[in-house]
């Protein structure tokens, strides 16, 4: 017999940890903050120490409480996991890829209807990554191209796709000078996340970017709006810009330039390439190389 705490008395400890708040670890599981606070005093007496003391007007976990917030979280993280296969599994063929957003946005979203009509009873789940943390949360497939920002460690397991191919784009009428090797600017456009973008495009080209002042958004989709409304220069990858270039909306006054161990897929480490998953990998091979 296994003995063990309630569960809802350990997702109210855990979101409190997290959220260093009972107030927001209230808000955020949809009880009251008197059913979450009894809901962890209970733990702490059940368990027969303290797990949080006041820190000024919050509260902040004890050393005993920094330990079990570590068990606890990983418990649960792989509950999520396990429940979301189990449901997915009964709603038949499907995919769950983790991907960026701006890639899901502005790529693979307008051609998923190719993919379907292919696979018609295969369902594509999509999880959205960041620049600042690649996540796999349980995902099928884990879609990468800034090997820069996100160096693969096992390298053996990526599923290669596709070239990648970085550039600086900008708005047709966007004054841009070029003198040489030198490129010239009002504002160059920064993400974030990514810092190395464009020190390893001048690397990779030889080209030296000047620029007045440096304009930083904490996402890509953002950084190509700006460009498209005439704020700057930016350095992105060629795929998800296509559309905008061959539109006219965007032009690359450089060409782009290709980086080795592009586009990759990561299978998930605990299980193998379902079918349906292995028809998603060769859709996007194809689609890639047609659009190449």
């Amino acid at each position: 017999m296994r003995r063990l705490p309630p569960l809802s008395s350990l997702r109210a400890f855990e979101a409190t940890a997290r959220l260093g708040s009972v107030t927001r670890a209230a808000d955020e599981l949809g009880r009251t903050h008197g059913a979450v606070s009894r809901q962890v005093r209970a733990l702490q007496e059940q368990a027969g120490t303290a797990l949080f003391e006041k820190a000024g007007t919050g509260l902040r976990l004890t050393p005993a409480g920094e330990a079990f917030r570590d068990v606890v979280g990983g418990v649960l993280d792989d509950l999520e996991r396990g429940y979301r296969r189990l449901r997915d599994a009964g709603g038949g063929a499907n995919v769950h890829l983790a991907c960026g957003a701006t890639f899901a946005m502005r790529w693979l979203v307008p051609r998923l209807a190719g993919f379907y009509r292919e696979r018609p009873t295969v369902q594509v789940r999509l999880s959205m990554t960041s620049a600042r943390e690649i996540r796999e949360d349980g995902a099928d497939l884990v879609l990468t191209w800034d090997r820069l920002a996100h160096p693969i460690r096992d390298e053996a397991r990526a599923i290669r796709l596709g070239d990648v191919a970085f550039g600086i784009v900008c708005a047709p009428d966007y004054p841009v000078r070029a003198e040489g090797v030198r490129l010239r600017a009002e504002t160059r456009i920064a993400h974030e996340y990514t810092p190395h973008s464009w020190p390893a495009w001048e690397a990779a080209t030889g080209r030296r970017v000047q620029a007045e002042r440096d304009l930083a958004f904490p996402h890509n989709g953002l950084c190509i709006e700006a460009a498209l409304s005439g704020l700057g220069i930016a350095v992105v990858e060629q795929m998800l810009v296509r559309d905008d270039l061959a539109a006219g909306r965007l032009v690359a006054p450089c060409g782009f330039h290709g980086f080795a161990n592009g586009f990759a897929a990561l299978p998930a480490t605990d299980r193998p390439l379902s079918p349906a998953a292995a028809a998603f990998v060769a859709w996007l091979r194809r689609m890639l190389a047609e659009e190449a």
